[in-house]
C-alpha cells in the first residue's frame, strides 16, 4: 500500500504531462489547418528583405527539386502554426508547473516566462528588420555584370530561420544573467570584472552562429555585447541588495568575533 502511494504522484504527473502534450499537439494541428493555407504568404514575408536588395533582373528564387516548394511551404505552415499556438503552449507549460510552486515562485516564473517570450521576439524582429536588410545588401554587393545570384528556396529558408532563431536565443542573455545573479550562482561584480573575456566570447558566438562573413558576425556580436552590458546592469540593480545584506551580515559577524 505504501509503494502505491509513493508511485501515484509520479504516475499522476506523467499522466498530466501526457494530456498537456496531446492538447498542445492538437492546438498546433488546428492552427496548421489555417496557417498552411497562408504558407506561401508566410514564405513571401520571410523573403521580403531579400527581394528588396536583389538586382532588378534577378528578383526570383530557384528550386532544385520537384517537391522542394511543397516541403518548404509545409515547413512554413508548421512554423506559423507553432507561432500562432504559442500562447496556448505557454499556458500549458504554466499550468503543468504552477501547482508545484509557491505563490512568490509563481510570480517569479510568470515574469520569467513573459520576459523570455518578449526578448525572443525582440531578437527575431531585430534580425528581420535590422540585420537582414544590412546583411543581404552587403552580400549582394559582391554580384556584378558577370555574376548573378541564383538563390535556392530551401537553402534560403533554412538559413534565414536559423538566423531568426539564433537572434531570438541570444536576446535571452540579459534574462539568463539576471537569473544566475539572483540565485547567487555568479555575482554582478564577477560578471562586470570579466567583461573583456565576455566580449571575446560574444564575437566567437557571433562567428559560429552567423554566415561566414565578417559583416554578419559584427551584426550579431555587437548587439550581444550590448546585451551583456544590459545583463550586468540588471544583475547590479536586482542583486545589489543581496550583496549588501551579505556584506552587512559579514561585518556583524566580524564585530561579534
Amino acid at each position: 500500500m505504501g509503494e502505491n502511494l509513493n508511485e501515484m504522484p509520479l504516475v499522476g504527473h506523467l499522466r498530466e504531462l501526457k494530456q498537456r502534450l496531446i492538447k498542445s499537439l492538437l492546438a498546433v494541428g488546428v492552427a496548421f489547418i489555417f496557417t498552411y493555407t497562408w504558407s506561401e504568404g508566410l514564405y513571401n514575408v520571410l523573403t521580403k528583405p531579400l527581394f528588396a536588395v536583389l538586382p532588378a533582373d534577378a528578383k526570383y528564387i530557384i528550386f532544385t527539386g520537384l517537391g522542394e516548394p511543397f516541403f518548404i511551404y509545409l515547413e512554413a505552415g508548421i512554423a506559423g502554426a507553432v507561432i500562432a499556438a504559442s500562447p496556448f503552449l505557454l499556458y500549458q507549460m504554466w499550468a503543468f508547473i504552477a501547482p508545484g510552486l509557491h505563490a512568490n515562485e509563481r510570480r517569479w516564473f510568470i515574469s520569467l516566462l513573459a520576459g523570455s517570450f518578449l526578448l525572443f521576439w525582440a531578437g527575431v524582429l531585430f534580425a528581420y528588420f535590422i540585420v537582414f536588410p544590412f546583411a543581404f545588401r552587403y552580400l549582394m554587393g559582391f554580384s556584378g555584370p558577370g555574376l548573378r545570384p541564383y538563390i535556392s528556396m530551401g537553402l534560403y529558408f533554412s538559413s534565414s530561420v536559423k538566423m531568426l532563431l539564433a537572434f531570438g536565443a541570444i536576446f535571452q542573455l540579459p534574462l539568463l544573467m539576471l537569473v544566475v545573479s539572483s540565485i547567487g550562482l555568479i555575482s554582478a561584480r564577477t560578471l562586470a570584472l570579466y567583461w573583456r573575456y565576455a566580449v571575446v566570447l560574444c564575437f566567437i558566438i557571433g562567428a559560429i552562429l552567423t554566415p561566414p562573413d565578417v559583416f554578419s558576425q559584427i551584426l550579431m556580436s555587437v548587439p550581444l555585447v550590448i546585451l551583456y552590458g544590459l545583463g550586468v546592469f540588471l544583475a547590479f540593480v536586482f542583486g545589489k541588495k543581496k550583496e549588501e545584506e551579505a556584506g552587512t551580515s559579514g561585518l556583524k559577524e566580524g564585530k561579534s568575533l
